[in-house]
């Protein structure tokens, strides 16, 4: 479950991109590099190469704090972390610890702020990536509850399109080319835009078959939360494992009489097993109702 490769991408405000650049050298031991004028790239190259970018993004509202107050901010406050090519045993400890870091040195997040993560696509399969699909679709309404997914984000990670999820099971596609005719069929076919409509959903195929080749999980709440962070992570390589290893997936959408329950089994049958993940599925259930330990609540 944790071996598949990753990228994050973390949005906040309260520092500036420059300010945020040189406490992640802190962290890395880095050396920091910029690139354009007022709107460019400020990043750090670390001692193994590996790049971690601290770019602008215009769809965070800027603000920085003043006496206690929080005030708009110019533009440059406006950052996003765009993290290298990562894996779980080798880099998570360093991903907290530059958490850790931006949050110390003033940084802070908003409503407006998510946190994207990209999935390496290149062992997906035509029935792997229709059972993501499903997963995510028969997962909406809890996924998007446990996540609570901030109003003013919900345009740039909807849930999953109907339309999408019944052709995809109608049509069952055996190729990749059909999976992606499917996937732009209500945007007037395929395009390589950057900034596509079909790339603002919970799950992101525009991703996959553009040139990064990632399967991109945008329905996160952005957080300088370091324990946080690591359960968003870990549920994104969770549901990329259970889709490239079940068997077939179904977009049927469970009873949730009890979402904590549903929510703790669920997770616990993904690979969220033991104290190594208590604090994960403690995280990803808090805002459920229900009691996580009890069905149908406790026996006397």
């Amino acid at each position: 479950m944790l071996t598949s490769k990753f990228g994050i991408e973390i949005e906040f405000t309260g520092i500036t991109r420059q300010q945020a650049a040189a406490a992640a050298a802190e962290v890395l031991g880095g050396t920091v590099t910029h690139e354009g004028g007022y709107m460019g790239i400020w990043q750090v190259i670390a001692p193994d190469r590996r790049v971690w970018k601290f770019v602008y993004d215009g769809s965070i509202a800027p603000q920085r704090k003043q006496g206690g107050r929080k005030l708009t901010a110019a533009d440059d406050y406006r950052v996003e972390m765009v993290s290298p090519v990562l894996t779980y045993e080798r880099d998570m400890e360093t991903l907290q610890n530059l958490v850790r870091a931006l949050r110390k040195a003033g940084g802070f997040v908003n409503s407006t702020a998510g946190i994207h993560i990209h999935l390496d696509g290149a062992k997906h399969t035509p029935k792997s990536i229709r059972n993501f699909v499903n997963i995510i679709a028969s997962k909406n309404d809890l996924f998007y509850k446990a996540l609570q997914i901030k109003p003013d984000r919900m345009r740039y990670c909807k849930k999953m399109d109907e339309f999408l999820v019944k052709k995809m099971n109608e049509r069952r596609p055996r190729t990749l080319e059909q999976i992606r005719s499917i996937w732009y069929e209500g945007y007037g076919g395929y395009t390589t835009q950057h900034y596509h409509d079909s790339r603002y959903h919970f799950l992101n195929l525009h991703s996959f078959f553009t040139g990064h080749h990632t399967v991109e999980l945008r329905g996160f709440n952005s957080t300088l939360h370091a324990g946080l962070v690591r359960s968003y992570v870990v549920l994104a390589l969770a549901l990329n494992h259970q889709a490239l290893t079940q068997k077939s997936a179904s977009a049927r959408k469970p009873q949730t009489e009890n979402e904590k329950f549903s929510m703790r089994t669920y997770l616990v049958r993904i690979g969220f097993k033991g104290d190594a993940f208590k604090n994960c599925r403690e995280h990803l259930c808090k805002h459920l109702s229900g009691n996580a330990a009890w069905r149908y609540g406790q026996v006397a």
